[in-house]
């Protein structure tokens, strides 16, 4: 078990890695041959040019002006300046409102953190009942905790007045947070430009038909049901094998690339290469003849593929991007059942387009239920196992262990400094390294599901690391790691007391997650700003395979927020305080220190560096609302099986109304707050064209539209036969009802001439 020596072995190393990090960056952002690593965004917005182009040569690469680094902390004040409004035009909302979910953690803890100390810590130091308890082990922090309070005290009085002071008052910061981000979320649509997802539906399942292929079907079935607001649509082909070619492609150009200015710089000597297992065996051959081979083989095999998918019509999946003329048109489609079968001909707003998970969308959707429930089961066996390996390595990782592993280490691991180094650091770094794949193997797990977009698939995957790291982290490291470190305990008592030593040691587990909030969320984040993967990775990039200004915009890695990961992380520590406010407040410093360094770093990120994939107007915000809901329940629910171990019997049952009463808010907030993020209001639609009307009556949405959500395997094709498909007539009058034929012989004509149906097959008009 750490003690307080320990704890502070484990915050010098950290303090001191996480200055070493940020006095690295310091010195490295300043040098001009680093400057796209460190501002990628402003080059990628055209704002910014680079200092090598111009000046010496030796000051191409090092920065000569020696004022600057007297100033190398500047980046500091630089990050807080840019207005909220600003950053929300620079870098967009969702970058805005996940820098709020800091802010949010600020806004619970410090005055949190104020109030525990300043009533809790006193109320649980001035006791003596861990001392006369020779049974439990426990550490100098231990006392600061609920465990030194003795049994059914009237102290927990306290500890309960405080829970439902903690309780309302997180509430009322999730509160105005919603409110705060609803209204953004809806200014932002509102004052948006425009964009093809506003007037664009994904619809799915659309049912077989034996008269018209898909193409004329999603025609027929929108002239017929949307009559006066339907534009046109571009059906979803399965081009995952062509995709596949055009990737396999552009590597093999690369290489070729690589080998022909690894040439030109040594024109003696032509590069060779190997033919098999990324040229490490195989025959050797001319690397230049082989790889311009390869990519005419690869050209051919794409001209093939391309053909096939455009012609065969079982390339076309059950699915379609329908465009509407307006906004309120599509408002409609994307938010009404559209047949009296609620599994046919669904809608639901299309991402926009480079959010679109192209992979996934030729995915039949009788497939989805059945991938949903083997992603279940196997994310059931992957939480639950995954344990199996964590617990064996944290107990290797412990004095014990290694004593119990290793028996000729112990002279040297009894040390003092290295004792405190295993207790304090050890067992954190290697969870820390546990969990290096994790998220890899999760977003697999998200897009096996078949979800369509990347920004569905980023919350999912978020959804499945929280929840992982609550079993695992959490519980894993609170309930089997107190039990094994009392076990000598239980082993010695009567059965009687184990409820009692359960409800003392839990507690003391707060140490070990004060070294991992100090490793992972100190040092973890200073490494962040650091950027050293990227910058060694830039530089590699621009020594072997950048010809040109085109070359070293691509080798630039800008990264984006990394939402799948990094909102869970805060999760867990927002988790940990929660539980561990009314427990052990000795931990919430730690956690005040992560929110407000995180918040400087990743502010300068989202600035300078990131460039977020997507935008989808902070459709996460109610994921992140409930997920601290959840924090707040078990927290409320630990304190009451804490409670009820401490014979606090008259005391415990006045916590029993917190879970109610944070069930409440959370079901009103979902009902006042939720529907902003789900639903577009058809009022504000119905503005936005009104404005868009008459500020350019000569916008054209078919133009906008037509190629907006064609595959991008096919951008820059020209597809007269796809145009042909998605074209209606617009010189059609708004209330002109004019009966087309169709090949389909028992149902509704449609009100307006279609492409799709000739005159082959005269239709019943409508009795």
């Amino acid at each position: 078990m750490a003690t307080l020596s320990d704890i502070g072995v484990s915050a010098a190393f950290n303090v001191i890695s996480a200055l070493i990090f940020l006095i690295a960056f310091a010195l490295l952002r300043i040098q001009p041959f680093n400057d796209r690593v460190y501002f990628p965004k402003w080059y990628l917005k055209g704002l910014r040019t680079s200092p090598t182009q111009s000046g010496a040569y030796v000051a191409k690469f090092v920065n000569l002006n020696f004022k600057s680094y007297l100033k190398f902390l500047n980046w500091m004040p630089d990050a807080l300046k840019m207005p909220e409004s600003e950053l929300i035009e620079h870098a967009g909302l969702d970058s805005a409102v996940y820098l709020r979910i800091y802010l949010v953690g600020l806004k619970i803890f410090i005055p949190i953190t104020f109030l525990a100390w300043a009533v809790l810590i006193p109320v649980n130091f001035t006791n003596g009942t861990l001392a006369s308890l020779s049974k439990v082990t426990y550490s100098n922090i231990d006392l600061l905790s609920i465990s030194n309070v003795p049994d059914a005290s009237p102290r927990f009085f306290a500890h309960i007045v405080m829970a439902y002071a903690f309780t309302f008052w997180t509430c009322y910061v999730l509160q105005k947070e919603y409110e705060k981000v609803a209204t953004m979320r809806l200014q932002f649509m509102a004052s948006e430009r425009r964009r093809p997802d506003q007037f664009t539906v994904l619809v799915r399942n659309v049912p077989p038909d034996p008269d018209e292929t898909i193409n004329e079907l999603v025609e027929h079935f929108f002239l017929v049901n949307h009559p006066y607001n339907y534009l046109l649509h571009q059906v979803v082909r399965n081009a995952n094998k062509l995709a596949k070619l055009v990737e396999e492609k552009e590597k093999k150009q690369n290489w070729l690339d690589y080998y022909q200015i690894k040439y030109s710089r040594n024109p003696a000597k032509k590069p060779t290469t190997k033919t098999k297992c990324l040229g490490l065996c195989g025959e050797k051959v001319d690397a230049i003849d082989y790889y311009t081979s390869e990519i005419e083989r690869l050209s051919k095999e794409i001209a093939e593929e391309q053909a096939v998918v455009k012609s065969d019509s079982s390339s076309i999946m059950p699915a379609a991007f329908v465009s509407f003329k307006t906004r309120w048109g599509a408002a409609v489609c994307a938010q009404t059942q559209q047949t009296r079968n609620p599994t046919l001909w669904l809608t639901e707003w299309a991402p926009e387009p480079r959010d679109v998970y192209w992979q996934n969308l030729a995915i039949p959707y009788v497939q989805l239920t059945i991938r949903k429930l083997l992603t279940a089961v196997a994310f059931f066996f992957l939480t639950f196992f995954f344990m199996i390996p964590i617990a064996f390595v944290q107990s290797l990782a412990t004095i014990d262990g290694i004593e119990k592993a290793a028996p000729f280490l112990k002279p040297v691991i009894e040390m003092k400094f290295l004792k405190s180094f295993i207790t304090g650091i050890l067992s954190g770094l290697f969870l820390k390294l546990f969990l290096i794949f994790l998220p890899s193997i999760l977003m697999l797990m998200s897009k096996f599901e078949g979800l369509t977009s990347i920004s569905s698939l980023e919350r999912r995957s978020a959804s499945k690391y929280y929840l992982f790291n609550f079993v695992n982290v959490f519980l894993g490291s609170i309930i089997a790691g107190s039990a094994f470190d009392q076990l000598n305990s239980f082993l010695h008592q009567s059965a009687n007391e184990i409820p009692r030593t359960i409800g003392v040691a839990v507690p003391m587990k707060a140490t070990f997650f004060i070294t991992y909030i100090m490793l992972d969320g100190w040092a973890g984040v200073a490494g962040e700003i650091l950027r050293l993967k990227p910058l060694i990775i830039y530089h590699l990039k621009n020594t072997f395979l950048v010809k040109t200004e085109k070359d070293r915009e691509e080798a630039m890695d800008a990264g984006s927020i990394g939402f799948n990961t990094g909102e869970p992380q805060i999760q867990f520590y927002i988790l940990l305080g929660l539980v561990y406010a009314v427990v052990t407040p000795v931990l919430l410093p730690f956690i005040l220190v992560f929110f407000g360094f995180s918040f400087l770093v990743f502010r300068h990120q989202i600035i300078n560096v990131y460039n977020q994939e997507y935008e989808s107007a902070a459709a996460f915000w109610p994921d992140v609302h409930g997920r601290i809901i959840v924090a707040l329940v078990v927290s409320q629910v630990l304190l009451i099986g804490l409670l009820s171990t401490k014979h606090a019997a008259s005391s415990t049952p006045f916590l029993i109304a917190l879970p109610v009463l944070t069930i409440w808010f959370h079901r009103f907030c979902k009902g006042r707050f939720e529907p902003a993020f789900i639903r577009y209001p058809l009022q504000e639609a119905m503005m936005k064209d009104t404005l868009e009307r008459a500020r350019d009556p000569k916008f054209n949405p078919k133009a906008f539209l037509q190629n907006a959500y064609v595959h991008p395997v096919f951008k820059g094709d020209e597809d007269e036969d796809g145009e042909e498909d998605s074209e209606v007539d617009e010189n059609m009058e708004p209330n002109e009802s004019k009966l087309v034929p169709t090949k389909r012989q028992s149902r509704r004509n449609t009100p307006a001439p279609s492409k799709m149906s000739g005159d082959s097959s005269p239709a019943s008009p409508i009795p």
